[in-house]
């Protein structure tokens, strides 16, 4: 991976992640990090889905509704299991 396909991930990861974010249900108490890296296996995993499901190449809107559904998802895990626990 070259250095430019390597930011590329870093940006596209960020934004899939802040919309897994914004469409999570609740608070969400991880780092941006995390939901860097979630946003990232996001799109990368959802790449591979439509890629192997469809025979688009290119940009798709299914593409980027499997993306942030799958970063959803994340978000919700990633939340449960590194978010701080408060306990009353």
């Amino acid at each position: 991976m070259t250095i430019t396909g390597f930011i590329t991930a870093i940006v596209i990861g960020a934004i899939i992640g802040a919309l897994g974010r914004l469409f999570a249900p609740g608070k969400q108490d991880i780092s941006i990090i995390a939901t860097i890296i979630v946003g990232i296996l996001a799109a990368l995993i959802g790449t591979a889905i439509v890629q192997a499901a469809t025979d688009v190449d290119g940009f798709s809107i299914l593409e980027l509704l499997v993306q942030i559904g799958l970063a959803v998802v994340g978000v919700i895990i990633a939340s449960r299991l590194l978010g701080s626990r408060k306990t009353r």
